[in-house]
């Protein structure tokens, strides 16, 4: 009995963490959609022009909008004489009327192909979508021990770091992580954004002052996988959203030292003549890690200085071609990684702005074992005795004992090249581990020129 319950709890909890986002209601007629009538006209006509469809249900598709709301701009463009009826039912389209452009609607359609190329999907006012973004906010998410250990088991960590790791996680806020090179802080990140395992809905386009941003980018979001329904439940609910919205795994977006101030701008483009959204906006509801933290081209400093705004007041300033300046919501948790120490790259204003402050040290001699073990027998690599002795009492004192996480695998990929060249089986020997050694450090001389 207990051992069901258990079941139960547990079925219980996935359910809800699964279930914990609402989805966005699709809209029931044009005035709910609140965007600009003539925009929802053009975008209806390049459309029909472009993909070349006219069957209702094929235009509702294709604008991501409801068959009965898709027909209300069908009769408003036929009352402008821009569309006409064919006057044929298909009988391969459940006996639907078909449509086409008049003479008066391709020269509507290709005005306005000349003033914006942007066409399909209807985009999300940007009104509307600041209400999704809170019922799915990077804030409401709620991370447990288990849950986090579970999505860093292959990460051998010490248990006070998770101490550090889990409050900061739930509670969605900007992280700071530093330490010496090689010890995992973007394994750390890539694992948090494991743990988040929820999903959210991210916009295929927003609409600001008639002008459109394109947010879904299939490089950064992952599509989730379409929801089924029960057979035997009475209601039928699954998939029933605003298809202008994706359903996506909470996105993380992952720069390092190639990013620039320009990449966290709206992205105009002159040809289509329609706006590409930031990296942070992309990134809502999710992760933004910024690996590699003073390596970039911009100083430290300026790109914090940056994040103040947002970071602070959970909002971004964005600005269009005309100047004009605009807030949009900032909800995302931020992950700075450096290898630097703080002090040296940010002053002291900059990192009370950062909530959490991380330190990811190197491995003890204990936890640098169970990695070098475990890696090991990953890779098919029998463990020696004599051979680890010899790599902690000859060589490790040679670099005063210091570990950290990337040197297990780097001398075993080593020890499996040099037998593979040599022709012998996997094996490990204090041969192998000098000749492994001598590959991880470059020695400190002088070269004649």
């Amino acid at each position: 009995m207990t051992q069901f319950y258990n079941r139960y709890l547990q079925a219980k909890t996935m359910n809800m963490q699964t279930q914990s986002v609402m989805a966005p209601p699709a809209p029931s007629s044009i005035h709910e959609m609140k965007l600009p009538v003539v925009m929802m006209r053009d975008i209806l006509l390049k459309t029909i022009f472009r993909k070349n469809v006219d069957m209702a249900s094929e235009i509702a598709a294709a604008i991501c909008l409801p068959i009965p709301v898709t027909q209300q701009l069908i009769d408003m463009a036929r009352d402008q004489k821009l569309l006409e009826a064919t006057g044929t039912l298909n009988a391969n389209s459940g006996n639907e009327m078909g449509y086409q452009l008049t003479d008066a609607g391709k020269a509507r359609a290709l005005d306005a192909l000349s003033q914006s190329e942007y066409f399909g999907a209807m985009p999300v006012p940007l009104e509307v979508y600041r209400d999704q973004v809170e019922r799915q906010s990077i804030k409401n998410i709620s991370i447990t021990r288990d849950q986090l250990t579970n999505a860093m088991g292959h990460l051998v960590l010490p248990g006070e770091l998770l101490d550090h790791l889990g409050p900061a996680v739930s509670a969605g806020r900007s992280i700071l992580m530093y330490g010496p090179p090689g010890n995992g802080k973007s394994s750390i990140s890539n694992g948090i954004r494991d743990a988040l395992g929820d999903k959210v809905y991210v916009p295929r386009a927003i609409e600001y002052s008639g002008q459109v941003i394109t947010v879904y980018d299939p490089i950064v979001h992952s599509k989730a996988e379409e929801q089924k329904d029960d057979p035997n439940a009475l209601r039928r609910n699954a998939n029933r959203f605003d298809t202008r919205y994706v359903r996506c795994e909470r996105p993380t977006v992952v720069t390092g030292g190639e990013l620039t101030l320009n990449m966290l701008d709206l992205v105009y483009n002159p040809n289509a003549k329609t706006y590409q959204a930031p990296l942070q906006l992309k990134s809502t509801g999710g992760i933004f890690i910024v690996d590699d933290l003073g390596r970039q081209s911009e100083p430290p400093q300026a790109l914090i200085n940056r994040w103040i705004v947002p970071l602070e007041e959970s909002k971004d300033i964005l600005a269009l071609q005309s100047g004009e300046k605009f807030e949009v919501p900032f909800d995302t948790l931020v992950i700075f990684s450096t290898n630097f120490h703080p002090n040296e790259i940010f002053d002291k204003a900059a990192l009370r702005r950062i909530f959490f402050k991380i330190k990811i040290d190197g491995p003890d001699q204990e936890n640098f074992l169970k990695i070098f073990a475990l890696v090991a027998r990953k890779k098919g690599v029998p463990l020696d005795e004599t051979a680890l002795i010899h790599l902690l009492k000859v060589k490790y004192p040679t670099i005063e004992n210091v570990y950290a996480n990337y040197q297990p695998v780097f001398l075993i990929d080593q020890m499996i090249a040099i037998c593979e060249f040599e022709g012998i089986p996997y094996q490990m020997t204090p041969e192998l581990i000098d000749r492994a050694w001598a590959n991880m450090f470059v020695k400190d001389e002088v070269i004649v020129k």
